[in-house]
């Protein structure tokens, strides 16, 4: 190992001598240093990108590289739409998997150094990136079966020898946790005989082994180019399943946790104004774990997956207090926690995370109001053989509108967005949700696949008429999020890592106080080290059919939807929202 270099460069070294021992040679250390000489020779300046984490609000669009078509490029007309439609304060667009691909709407990688030209070019992602911040998904648990580094291996390529991870079928795989319920292992012919390969999410996905330090090299190569190309956040899909071992489960291992760390540095040698996101959908102190103890560097946020089941749940039932209380333990986590918070996404909403915390007959309130609005649900089979529900198919307006519809189901699907908008953390709204789209039930018909139902795809002209039109529900909900986006970015209080407190208002409210934060002596790495300042705000949203009092902020002023000041607080209509703002705060609106 060698002993000089920068503080990144000795930590990639580090990190490599414990991940291989005696592989972790001269040459591995070297190709890990060829990625940073490359990364300087391209001559980008890590100064020219604020950090999407800096403490500002700061709010993402989360789409496909072909929702929404036009006379350009896919990518190209997402740009546009983004340029036109969408508020300033939506600084970030995530790109979802926008590579060749086989299968699994992109996440089945073909190639993971281009562009399916069915979206576009390089040069549309760097115009994308040009723009506002860009994050790309790196999927590098697994590869398409049908992709380059694949045929490779099988074809007996020596540079992709060992790059699969490959089991004997008779092998005791009883510990390994399972993300699907079809077999672990898939028979593939290859030039030296039929190989059972791990395919832990489909046949067509079959599993790097980073047990081979050239699949770490090669990993560490693809989010090195994302950066290059200007992504300022990069998105590491089903992260925890990384390491694999017979024998253990198979999800979470230290190893994982380093290779994690080993891009972090990697990144932070090359690109480190680049932020790195784990989505992780597992309880919530192992998800959390992703973020490191706060002295040694690895993701830099993480997916707050319990958020939107359980603002669902608050919204069917009409009672705030599960919701309160979850977000009451968040509370004194330490310092570097930092969460990317989103309701809908192009998944459906999974419902594991409220194991422990809702009760069964009220998760069956969830399906079955889902059901009712034309949803779909799939099921899993858990050890006893049971089939039980793990993930809601809807668009979040048709999931959050419960019974109702009109100005009703809007004002829900607004005040629903007011939760996330209020918390600490990062916010990332999918588009679907973004213009209040209802299930496409007919698309999910079509492929037979229940996600489809969240994932149509639209005509660049169809939709601008629809946002020109300012009475269409379309236009009324983008108009609705960016005043609250506007009121967000209003004050520094929002920022991502911001004081944070739930107080107390009964069970047809949730509210949310934010405050700035001064620093204390004593533990550097708990929310102890924290005190509030005198500046805050505070969120009330009501979740309930019927008006509620709440209590007002001295010296603030009222804004939201829905609303009437009182003089000790704010009338609060039906799933109406109120926002205490610090009086200094410039407010923009764009509807009332």
């Amino acid at each position: 190992m060698t002993t000089t270099g920068t503080p990144a460069q000795l930590r990639i070294e580090g990190l490599l001598d414990d991940l291989y021992g005696d592989r972790s040679t001269p040459e591995l250390k070297a190709a890990f240093a060829d990625l940073i000489v490359t990364a300087e020779d391209r001559n980008r300046t890590p100064e020219a990108t604020t950090r999407p984490t800096a403490d500002r609000p700061t709010a993402w669009l989360i789409a496909y590289p072909d929702h929404i078509t036009g006379e350009h490029t896919p990518l190209r007309e997402l740009g546009a739409f983004a340029d036109t439609w969408l508020p300033s304060e939506v600084e970030g667009i995530h790109v979802l998997p926008c590579f060749p691909s086989s299968s699994d709407e992109g996440f089945s990688v073909m190639d993971y150094h281009a562009i399916d030209p069915a979206f576009g070019t390089w040069d549309d992602i760097s115009a994308l990136a040009e723009e506002r911040h860009l994050m790309l998904d790196a999927v590098l648990n697994h590869a398409s079966a049908q992709g380059v580094w694949f045929a490779a291996w099988r074809q007996g390529d020596p540079a992709r020898a060992g790059f699969f991870r490959t089991e004997n079928p008779d092998a005791d795989l009883s510990d390994i946790v399972r993300a699907r319920e079809h077999p672990l292992l898939t028979e593939f012919p290859t030039a030296g005989g039929p190989r059972w390969v791990w395919t832990t999410f489909s046949a067509d996905q079959v599993d790097l082994d980073y047990r081979n330090p050239a699949v770490a090299r090669a990993a560490a190569e693809v989010i090195v180019e994302y950066a290059a190309h200007g992504a300022t956040a990069i998105r590491l899909d089903a992260v925890g399943f990384l390491w694999k071992e017979v024998g253990t489960p198979s999800i979470h291992l230290p190893q994982t946790h380093q290779l994690i760390q080993l891009l972090r540095a990697v990144l932070d040698a090359t690109y480190p104004d680049v932020v790195l996101i784990s989505e992780t959908n597992v309880p919530h102190v192992e998800n959390i774990s992703y973020l490191g103890d706060g002295s040694v560097a690895e993701a830099d946020l993480v997916y707050q997956f319990p958020l939107p089941p359980l603002t669902l749940h608050a919204f069917t039932t009409g009672d705030a207090t599960i919701l309160s209380s979850w977000l009451r333990s968040l509370e004194d986590l330490p310092d570097h926690v930092r969460f990317f918070n989103f309701l809908a996404s192009h998944d459906g909403v999974g419902l594991r995370p409220l194991e422990g915390l809702v009760a069964r007959d009220e998760v069956g309130e969830l399906v079955t109001a889902c059901l009712a609005n034309g949803g779909l649900v799939n099921h899993r089979t858990g050890p006893d053989g049971r089939q039980t529900p793990y993930e809601l198919n809807a668009t979040w307006f048709d999931l959050i509108r419960g019974p109702t519809d009109g100005d009703d189901a809007l004002a829900r699907h607004l005040a629903s967005h007011a939760v996330m908008l209020a918390l600490a953390g990062e916010p990332a709204i999918y588009l679907q949700a973004m213009i209040a789209e209802p299930n496409d039930v007919g698309l999910a018909e079509q492929t037979g696949a229940a996600r489809s139902i969240n994932r149509t795809r639209f005509s660049s002209a169809e939709l601008g008429e629809r946002l020109s039109d300012p009475s269409t529900t379309t236009a009324r909900s983008v108009a609705g999020i960016a005043d609250m986006l506007a009121w967000r970015a209003s004050t520094p209080l929002f920022g991502p890592s911001g004081g944070q407190r739930v107080l107390e208002t009964g069970p047809d409210v949730i509210g949310i106080e934010r405050f700035g934060t001064d620093s204390q002596s004593g533990d550097s790495q708990g929310a102890s080290s924290r005190r509030a300042s005198s500046q805050r705000a505070r969120v009330f949203v009501n979740v309930t059919g019927r008006e509620v009092h709440v209590e007002g902020l001295p010296g603030s002023r009222l804004v939201g939807f829905r609303v009437s000041t009182t003089d000790d607080g704010a009338q609060i209509g039906p799933w109406g929202t109120a926002w205490f703002l610090p009086v200094e705060a410039e407010l923009a609106s764009s509807s009332s």
